[in-house]
């Protein structure tokens, strides 16, 4: 069984996609998205980033 050693598991519990969205602009499916795109902490702050731009 082949499994994704050294991959760090960038995914958003409900909980935190929560967080970020009521904390910044951006839905919890926006914010589970980025951090899924850039990884946990970057995503957060790419949340915080977007809501500074808008």
């Amino acid at each position: 069984m082949a499994t994704k050693q050294g991959k760090k598991d960038n995914r958003l519990s409900d909980k935190e996609a929560m967080h970020i969205a009521e904390t910044t602009d951006v839905s919890p499916k926006q914010a589970k998205d980025l951090a899924e795109k850039h990884g946990k902490d970057k995503g957060a702050k790419e949340a915080r980033n977007f809501k500074a731009e808008g």
